[in-house]
């Protein structure tokens, strides 16, 4: 898979450094990758969630450094591509403000 917007992931790392290892493990895993599916795409991350936001358009959630961060991103499995949306605190998270702004 190619991540579109490697540039942003290594900026969250600079802004969390406790994230630095998960986030590269994240990288290495997601790039080696060649998933159809989500079925595919949860083998590898089995915390993975579809979510559906408010442009109708269906992200995946995935879980960092455990249940400290959430990237939000677009996986394109039709186009080999995974475009970085957004990385969140937990507590961020929760407020699902990020829901409405995609």
């Amino acid at each position: 898979m190619r991540i579109i917007k490697i540039s942003f992931l290594r900026q969250m790392e600079k802004k969390h450094p406790t994230a630095t290892s998960n986030v590269e493990a994240w990288i290495k895993l997601t790039k080696a990758a060649k998933w159809k599916d989500i079925t595919q795409l949860k083998q590898v991350f089995p915390g993975a969630d579809s979510v559906t936001v408010k442009s109708k358009r269906t992200v995946i959630v995935f879980n960092i450094c455990k249940t400290n961060f959430r990237l939000i991103a677009a996986v394109h499995f039709n186009r080999k591509r995974v475009y970085a949306l957004r990385f969140l605190t937990h507590a961020e998270y929760d407020k699902d403000n990020w829901k409405k702004e995609l």
